[in-house]
């Protein structure tokens, strides 16, 4: 007769083994139902509950941007396969190779995208339309178009874009600062002008309006922007006496927003200071010539939220491009994410920002007012380039972010 302790033996072993065959079975179910973080394709599950996702994502909910007719809403009965199978693919939640992270406090990255993508189907579809290492379509102005309407960040590429066919590297430093670079250094086709002497002249020899006509001539304007030591009290303040609100050599590194052909960067660095100069394309290779001068171009919209941490700039400028054109709200959005960005002391320098006379003290003297800078300089004078009749203002501004909170 078994001991009641051979009985106990026997069924703790025919339990383990039940758990053994349980543990192996799912093993090889999960195996068979998730693919490896190696793989370079996403199953079809895992692009279509992505796609499914991106798509609620991107509807529109009361947003005023809805009213125009130029947006295409998509919504959310759209199917996975109208959205271009690459832009599918680098939305789709990426298995980290090594399990959860604690930093992204999950087990997936998932590649940021703007919203708007998705707003216009036919554009992206054209834009994720390549061959997978292959090269990229000459689509510079699609690229354009897509980030202007608020498709920023665009979804990666698998392609290698275009370069110049003779490709001629840029000057030397310090000689890159005030030389034109060579045709050679841009791909022309997205363009009106297709070499640098015709951007050069084009103030002279075209009619209508262009951004920034006259920036691509080095040795006219551009050579006596903020140069000098003393503005005279007007609106034109100079980089020196800038630099001279502050003690010497604390004015490190900053922005430029719009910076055109990054003369302001330029004069910066001549003082041993680093500027950023956004730019874009329009209708003139600005993010080429900005690198061939020697200083960095930031390809992005005045739209998208400022790529630097809080309170770490020494100087933020802007040279009309913030001005009455930019909606309100979205410019307030602005100007709080400048003050955010700029480090305790830090100047916000608002170079001739323009509107009508009576909105100036109307909507944009207590909207500046709002966001906390101390003044330093305020000046106001008439913009009269376009004809008095129009009434216009121009206001130079040097703000200072305080160096306590001011909440």
């Amino acid at each position: 007769m078994d001991s009641p302790h051979k009985r106990k033996c026997l069924s703790s072993n025919l339990f383990f083994l039940f758990l053994l065959l349980s543990s192996n079975l799912l093993t090889l179910f999960f195996s068979t139902t998730y693919y490896s973080s190696c793989s370079l394709n996403p199953t079809t599950n895992t692009a279509t509950n992505t796609a499914t996702t991106v798509i609620t994502t991107g509807s529109i909910i009361s947003d005023p941007a809805a009213k125009n007719s130029d947006v295409q809403v998509s919504d959310n009965s759209q199917t996975p396969s109208d959205l271009p199978p690459e832009f599918i693919a680098f939305t789709s939640p990426q298995k980290l190779p090594f399990g959860v992270n604690r930093n992204f406090d999950s087990d997936k990255l998932l590649p940021p995208v703007g919203r708007p993508c998705t707003l216009f189907p036919d554009e992206l579809r054209h834009y994720m339309s390549y061959k997978v290492n292959g090269s990229c379509p000459d689509d510079e102005l699609l690229a354009q178009k897509l980030l202007l309407k608020g498709c920023e960040p665009l979804p990666r590429r698998r392609c290698r874009p275009a370069a110049a066919q003779e490709y001629v590297e840029p000057y030397p430093l310090p000689d890159s600062f005030w030389s034109t670079p060579s045709d050679s250094s841009v791909v022309w086709t997205a363009y009106t002008c297709k070499n640098y002497l015709c951007l050069i002249n084009r103030v002279h020899n075209q009619k209508g309006f262009d951004d920034c006509k006259d920036c691509f001539d080095l040795q006219g304007i551009e050579k006596t922007r903020w140069a000098g030591s003393k503005s005279g009290g007007g609106l034109d303040f100079t980089i020196d006496e800038v630099l001279a609100v502050k003690k010497p050599g604390t004015i490190r590194i900053g922005l430029d927003i719009g910076g055109g052909v990054a003369t302001f960067a330029i004069r910066m660095r001549e003082r041993n200071i680093t500027v950023v100069t956004t730019s874009m394309n329009l209708n003139g290779p600005f993010n080429n010539f900005i690198a061939s001068r020697g200083v960095v171009p930031l390809y992005i919209s005045i739209s998208r939220r400022l790529p630097f941490f809080d309170n770490t700039l020494d100087i933020v400028h802007s040279m009309h491009v913030l001005s009455n054109w930019i909606p309100t709200t979205l410019l307030h959005f602005l100007f709080f994410d400048i003050y955010r960005v700029l480090r305790p002391g830090g100047l916000f320098w608002l170079d001739h920002f323009f509107c009508v006379d009576e909105q100036l003290e109307e909507v944009y003297a207590p909207l500046i007012n709002s966001i906390g800078f101390n003044k330093v300089k305020w000046i106001i004078g008439r913009k009269l380039d376009r004809g008095p009749e129009l009434r216009e203002m121009y206001l130079s501004a040097l703000l200072e972010k305080p160096l306590q909170n001011s909440w």
